[in-house]
This record gives C-alpha cells, structure tokens and sequence, in this order.
C-alpha cells in the first residue's frame, strides 16, 4: 500500500491535471461556437447553390459539362482534413484509417504511384508523408484559420488538371458536422460532380447547441425518429421549378456556377471538419476532466482510509505501552 505521501502527490498532481483539461474543454466549447457561427452565416448560401446547379443540370438534356461526366479512373487525388493538434479522442486517426482504406482501395485497380493526396492538416501530411505518398503541398494553416481564397486555389488547380485528364476522380475524407456530439466521418465525390449525392445529401444540422451529453443525444435520436415519420410528408415536397431560363448562354452560366460550386464545396468540408475537430475536444477534454473527479474521489477515500489506519495504529501503540507500564 502506499504511503499517505505519495497519495497526497498523487492527488496535488491528478488535480492540477484536472485543471488543463477543464480549461481546454472550455476552450474548445468557446471555439466551437465561432465554427458553428461560420457554417451558419455560409451554409443556406451554399445548399442553395449546390441545389439549384445539381437540379439544373439533371433536369437540362444540353447542361453537360466535363465536371459531370465520369470516365475511368486511371489517377485519383484525395483531399483529407484532419487537425494540426492531438487531444481529440479518435478524430485524426479514424480519418486517416479512411484515407489509408481509400488509398489501398485505389492501390489494386490504378497502383499506389497514381494516387495524389492534398493533405488539410498537420496530422495527415505527416502521415501521407510517412506512407510515401504523392503530396501535393502542405496546407496545415488552413486546419487552424478557413481561408476561402486557398480553398479556391486548392479547388482551381484540381479543377484544371481534372479537365486536363491528368486526374480522373477527386474525393474528399472529412468529418460532416451534424451536432456538437455527433460528427460523421465522410467519403465525399468532389469530381465529377455526382448530381445523385442531392437527392440523398443529410441536411439535418444542430448548430446553435454546444452540449454534448446523454440527454442531448437522445434528444437527437428522438428528433431524428420525427423526422422519419413525416418522411412521406418530406417525400412530397416538389423541388425548385425545373424550367429554367438560361440567360445569356448555357456555356456561361455553367462556366460562372460549376467552380463556385466547387470552392464552396471545398470551403463547406474545411468548416465541418474544423467545428468537427473542436467538438471532439470538447468531448474528449470533458470526458479526461470526469476521469479525474473519479479518480480523485477514490485517491481521497485511499488517503482517508491510510490516514484512519494510522491514527488507530498510533492509539494501538499509545493504550498497549500504557498497559504494560
């Protein structure tokens, strides 16, 4: 049994643990309202867009672009997003097992060497790297500060070897934000643009809540089970008028929407990803700071318990000497 010292340092020390990990839970929380701020302030903007060109170009037989088409797939690049910093439970590394699956899933039909990777965050451009994989530049400041002109850029040059048939296929792997407690890994086609994907997009969101406990969970699931009973209801709804009136010609309108789309897309991926990271903090910093209240409610039980035992076998000692005397 240890002595009541080396409880007492154990204690001093799980409590001043216990403070950096209750503080970065706060930090975090703080952090994930501004990241949910920002997906709110974009999002309405950008489903509306990626609504109205995806019904366009389902609905038009003439509104076929190269960004639509697929064709075989003989070179693939990934953009992945993970963060540039550790202490958020298995968000980093359950994105990069996706990645590793999706790099061995290209590895048997187009070889490892046909395969690009556009690393978003320190954590998968280490790993990449490690792997010996093809990495085009290093975008670790984009996981701490969305920059929409990089992803822009990012979008651009994807888009140009896209059309240039240097690459055939471009996924994203990313964690798609859909409440503070719940984050779901994603497998994305970025191009070609899957016009399907609209049909069977999960729009449901909670962005106001920075809670993530047993009571908010249920709370989604039963909001969730509502949502399915009314899915007939859902199921009705008509979609935005089909009949479209192209002004000034098709080649423009497309040429103007088809790379916002992809920015947006792009820009759309990196806010989930980064609101996605500080929830799993949040999480995780919370659960470490619950660890330690236990532990320290059974450190001090110990330390009682030992400084009990003392005190009796100190009034053992004193009654026994008496006695003999």
């Amino acid at each position: 049994m240890p002595s009541l010292k080396e409880i007492k340092g154990r204690i001093a020390s799980v409590k001043s643990t216990r403070k950096i990990t209750s503080a970065m839970k706060m930090v975090a929380s703080s952090k994930l309202h501004h990241a949910q701020v920002a997906i709110q302030n974009m999002l309405p903007y950008e489903e509306l867009l990626e609504h109205i060109l995806k019904s366009f170009l389902a609905a038009e037989a003439e509104a076929q672009t190269i960004f639509d088409q697929e064709r075989p797939v003989r070179r693939a690049a990934l953009v992945v997003f993970t963060s540039n910093s550790s202490l958020c439970g298995g968000f980093n590394a359950n994105t990069i097992k996706m990645m590793t699956h999706a790099v061995d899933e290209y590895s048997q039909t187009i070889g490892r060497d046909n395969i690009e990777i556009y690393p978003i965050g320190r954590k998968v451009y280490e790993k990449a790297k490690k792997m010996g994989l093809a990495v085009q530049g290093e975008f670790s400041a984009l996981a701490d500060k969305p920059n929409v002109q990089q992803c822009i850029e990012i979008a651009q040059e994807l888009g140009v070897k896209f059309m240039e048939g240097k690459i055939d296929k471009v996924e994203i792997i990313y964690h798609h934000f859909k409440s503070a407690g719940s984050q779901i890994l994603t497998r994305k086609t970025f191009l070609p643009i899957d016009i399907q994907s609209e049909l069977n997009a999960d729009k449901e969101r909670d962005l106001e809540s920075v809670i993530a406990t047993k009571e908010s969970q249920e709370y989604l699931k039963k909001r969730g089970d509502r949502s399915q009973e009314s899915g007939e209801k859902q199921a009705e709804v008509k979609p935005l008028n089909d009949n479209f009136i192209v002004e000034p010609d098709m080649d423009t309108v497309l040429s103007q929407l088809v790379p916002k789309l992809a920015h947006l897309s792009l820009y759309t991926a990196l806010l989930d990803s980064n609101a996605s990271e500080h929830a799993a903090r949040m999480v995780a910093m919370q659960t470490a700071t619950d660890n330690a209240d236990e532990l320290l409610r059974e450190l001090n039980l110990q330390y009682n318990k030992g400084r009990q035992q003392a005190i009796t076998n100190e009034l053992l000692d004193i009654v026994g000497g008496s006695v003999n005397n």
